[in-house]
């Protein structure tokens, strides 16, 4: 059977008895869609009937809102799927409820399919059926012009669903700060603005779920705040943050798909109560379990300053059935960013000038950042590593390459009695001050650059495929030009500088002045191929290693594999 890119899934059984049968009714679907799946909800409608089928109201309820999140919970199993629920159908007990829109609602990704989980009395691909189906979806959403159609049953489950509900509420995932106990078929009541706010990297299922209940509470107008700048700095792996920008397109895009008639104001969130703090037309703040006492603050905050206090909706976070050991349990950004480390993020780069059949990595890191740590250990798998700090000490030497032109320009005064030169003396002379820094690089770096291409034919001669440059000024030097690929080692800046006094007994200012002389950990990951971190235990970076070795094998041209 076909696959299609998009595809608009409309579901018609009633909620109560959908809900046992959501998980099957999802994998039919991701089986025919591998990109974005549109959900229509329209319990009770037939495409059985003579008459076209009509979009009607769906009263926004708890066991709906539960049913959203059920859905987006369900839809984890399925990472390939970006699964959006349309809400325009979707509303709230409200008196200020613009009427429901006649014409067509276009969508960012225009179905190439129509599926419905709608039951045909024998269970087969009846036509008029699915031209009922085609003629309802085009009427609603702005679909490709050559649209298919496809009746999931009874490929989701055999046997018919049962006449009467099946008497197994959903939990409850969405709980209003009310003292009032919540039914299931108690309606939600809708305001005119309200917020919601999160940092939204990598927008996934949880984002949604927050994202769609408030979207139903709001009628008016949603502010949303995306966390930015000082906000982000706690965050794990602040690193492989998507930019401000990016996150904000692709929040943007799924809310104007989601519900078109909301006015929505995405603003950066540059402190912890951002508008719910201030904003005295706010009604409303959807928060997760996680955020709820934010939110509490944020309502103290506003009586001390004569606001009303807005009404909070807390969210229940959604579990991550794949989370490994050192992971958060529930879905979060955070747990894609610790996937992405290991993993290519850019093509690697073409060097046909490089040895032929060797593949060479260059390997860097902020100073503390456990560099020389991956370095042993992608050796141990079997690269052949070439060390630049110990270049630059073959370089100094009496009889090395840069030790006449350091002298000439350093002067003797840098020199031991013995003739060495004392690097110490060198160090503090350059060190602070860019001038001189400069005409030591300018020195020390193409002088590194060219002992590096003879430890390169060295590497070759002993049969070795891959290369690893461990050199901590990688960047700086200009050396990713010698490199297939650059790899960055990351860790916070708090934990980088506990390790550089411990381990070279520097005092923690000291240690602050080295890395901020250095390249910062975001700057070098924005010209990186693969990221790494040894902020978790050993045995957490070396299965990363590993990983990233095994990924590499797969990618290497096969010449490289030739001589094996």
């Amino acid at each position: 059977m076909a696959v299609f890119r998009s595809g608009l899934l409309v579901l018609t059984t009633p909620l109560a008895s959908l809900a046992p049968r959501l998980a099957p009714i999802l994998t039919s679907a991701a089986r025919l869609v591998n990109h974005t799946l549109y959900v229509h909800l329209q319990p009770g409608m037939s495409l059985e009937s003579p008459a076209q089928p009509q979009s009607s109201p769906v009263q926004a309820t708890f066991e709906v809102l539960d049913f959203i999140a059920h859905l987006y919970a369900g839809a984890n199993c399925h990472k390939h799927l970006d699964v959006r629920v349309l809400l325009t159908n979707i509303q709230t007990k409200s008196t200020f409820l613009p009427p429901l829109p006649s014409s067509v609602q276009n969508l960012a990704h225009p179905p190439e399919v129509v599926l419905t989980d709608f039951q045909t009395l024998d269970g087969s691909q009846y036509n008029p059926v699915k031209q009922q189906l085609e003629r309802y979806a085009t009427s609603c959403y702005s679909c490709c012009p050559q649209l298919s159609s496809v009746l999931l049953y009874p490929d989701y489950g055999t046997g018919m669903l049962p006449v009467e509900p099946l008497d197994v509420p959903l939990s409850s995932t969405i709980r209003p700060a009310s003292p009032v106990a919540r039914s299931p078929k108690q309606p939600v009541r809708g305001y005119h603005r309200g917020a919601v706010g999160g940092t939204f990297d990598r927008l996934h299922n949880a984002h949604k779920v927050l994202l769609s209940v408030a979207c139903i509470l709001a009628q008016e107008q949603l502010v949303v705040g995306v966390a930015d700048k000082d906000l982000l700095k706690s965050k794990l792996l602040p690193e492989l943050l998507q930019p401000y920008a990016e996150r904000v397109e692709h929040l943007s895009e799924f809310l104007v798909d989601i519900k078109p008639s909301l006015t929505f104001d995405v603003i950066p969130l540059l402190d912890p109560y951002g508008p719910a703090g201030f904003d005295p037309s706010l009604e409303f703040l959807v928060v997760s379990e996680e955020t709820y006492r934010g939110g509490m603050a944020a309502n103290r905050f506003r009586l001390e300053n004569d606001l009303e206090e807005l009404a909070l909706y807390q969210i229940q976070l959604v579990k991550d059935e794949s989370h490994k050991e050192h992971e958060e349990e529930k879905v979060s950004s955070s747990n894609f960013r610790q996937r992405m480390l290991g993993k290519l993020l850019r093509p690697p780069n073409k060097r046909p000038e490089l040895p032929s059949g060797l593949y060479v990595l260059g390997l860097t890191g902020i100073s503390g950042s456990g560099k020389s740590s991956i370095a042993q250990r992608l050796k141990g798998l079997g690269a052949f590593v070439i060390d630049s700090d110990h270049l630059g000490h073959r370089a100094y030497a009496p009889s090395g390459p840069a030790y006449q032109p350091v002298v000439e320009a350093f002067g003797t005064d840098i020199l031991h009695k013995d003739g060495i030169i004392n690097r110490k003396v060198l160090g503090s002379r350059v060190f602070g001050n860019k001038k001189q820094m400069k005409i030591l690089t300018d020195i020390m770096w193409p002088v590194i650059a060219k002992l590096a291409r003879e430890e390169m034919d060295l590497a070759v001669a002993e049969g070795k495929d891959v290369c690893v440059i461990d050199a901590a000024m990688l960047l700086e030097a200009g050396w990713q030009n010698m490199v297939h690929e650059v790899w960055t080692v990351v860790i916070p800046e708090t934990e980088a500088v506990r390790r550089i006094v411990e381990r070279d007994g520097l005092s923690e200012a000291a240690a602050q002045s080295r890395l901020q002389s250095q390249m910062s950990g975001q700057q070098l990951v924005d010209q990186s191929h693969v990221v790494l971190s040894t902020l978790w235990e050993p045995h957490v970076t070396q299965l990363q290693v590993e990983k990233a070795w095994n990924l590499l094998q797969k990618r290497i041209p096969k010449t490289h594999h030739a001589r094996d």
